[in-house]
Order: C-alpha cells, then structure tokens, then sequence
C-alpha cells in the first residue's frame, strides 16, 4: 500500500516554524495549539532572564586551545539589562582599562549573552570556533573571546576600542521569539566609533541548528571581514557595493 501523500496543510508547515492556523476556529485555542504556544513563552522567558554560565564556556574555549577575558556591561546584572538597554550597550571605563594590556589584534571576538544566553550556550562556542579557523587562516590577529555579560549589540563597539581592533564580531543571543529561543546572531562592524550607527553593521542572523548553520555563518562573517579591510566599509555601504560588485580584487 503506498504512502498517503501529504496535505497542502503539511507541505505549508514544512517550510515554517511559524506558528500557522487553518480553517475557522471557535471561541477556544485547540488544546494542542495551547499548550504548544505556553511551551514556547516559557521558553521564551527563560532564555530572556537566563546568565551565561562562564564556566563552562570558558571550559568548552579552554578545550579549543582559545583564550578568553570576561567582562560586564554598565547594566550590571540581569533585572537593569533588561529595565535599561543603555547601559547594556555601555563598557564601564574599569572594563576597558582591563582589555587594554591583550596583544595587538585585528579583529575582536565578542560572545555576549544578549536576549537569550540558550543560544549562546548551545551555538556561540561552535561559531566562534570555527570562524577563529576561517581567520586564522587569512592571517588575521585574533583576540581573546571576550565574554560579555549584560551585552547589548553596541557593546562590541567599545571592547574593540579598548583593544584596538579595527574589526568585530559581536556574536550573542537574539531576543526570542515564540518558535526560536535559540538563535544566534553575529553583528560585524569595521572601525566602529562610539556612535557607530545601526546602518553601519552587518547581521548574521538565526544561527542555530534549526536556521543558518554554524559552518556557513562562519563563511559569510570571514566573507564580510575580508570585504570590509579591502573596502574600509561596513553597514548598508558594504552591502552596496558588494550587490553592485566594485569591490576591490
């Protein structure tokens, strides 16, 4: 007897995390959508308010033969991060006086936590790893990983001035949505200065295992390093002149 082949329906939800409904509904969520949508916001909410447990980042780093240095945001801890974005995007002066004394680099690399330390837990490690390799290889100086709690995106801006890079990869969790708490994204910004604009940064984005893969998130960052040092560009110019191909050869 031969498969019976599959609905519309579930060819739809195939290509889609999305949370998708079909037909008319009454005045209830069906007990299985319900129950489904409460996992989710919890899960949600825990990848929100979770820490990075540096231990066993810094062990997982220490196994890869990659140093690291740790650092705090001005947020401080969790319950300010969340109440003041600002502060998240803030490296306290005592901060950077620490990152000042690491050897000379070209680019920094930054895991922080942002809004889901789920992610970084489960892929920061794996993408820092293997884009260090892609690096390597092109004969970039490298710092040490930069853990950074209570990290906003901007904060990567200041740990690359303190440093004296001219590069970053600001990788950290993104906020979560009700189908993903466990994506990574990386943001690359060239010569970032202390009012870096958003325009001025490239996104890597849903890196996971359900989304981008870890290999090619490495691809495209080395791909995006290598393009903004022989332009001296990042942000929307970068990705203009990449579409229009003026890049230097």
């Amino acid at each position: 007897m031969s498969p019976k082949p599959p609905s519309p329906r579930d060819e739809i939800r195939a290509l889609t995390e999305a949370r998708l409904t079909f037909g008319p509904r009454g005045r209830a969520i069906a007990t299985p959508e319900a129950l489904a949508f409460a996992l989710d916001h919890a899960r949600a909410r825990a990848a929100v308010a979770a820490e990075l447990d540096l231990p066993a980042l810094a062990s997982a780093l220490g196994r890869l033969g990659m140093a690291h240095r740790t650092v705090t945001s001005a947020a401080g801890d969790r319950a300010t991060f969340i109440r003041r974005p600002d502060l998240g995007r803030r490296l306290p002066e005592t901060e950077a006086a620490q990152l000042a004394d690491a050897y000379p680099c070209d680019v920094a690399l930054v895991l922080g936590d942002g809004l889901s330390a789920t992610a970084v837990a489960l892929n920061g490690v794996a993408f820092l790893s293997a884009l260090f390799d892609r690096l390597t290889a092109m004969g970039l100086r490298l710092s040490p990983v930069i853990l950074a709690r209570q990290a906003r995106v901007a904060l990567g801006d200041g740990i690359a001035r303190a440093m004296g890079a001219q590069t970053v990869v600001m990788a950290l969790g993104e906020r979560p949505g009700l189908s993903a708490a466990d994506s990574l994204g990386a943001y690359v910004i060239h010569l970032p200065r202390p009012d870096t604009p958003d325009s001025a940064r490239n996104c890597i984005s849903n890196i996971r295992n359900a989304g981008l893969p870890v290999a090619e998130a490495a691809d495209q960052a080395a791909r995006l390093i290598a393009a903004m040092r022989a332009t001296g560009q990042s942000g929307v110019d970068l990705s203009r002149a990449m579409a229009a191909g003026t890049l230097p050869r």
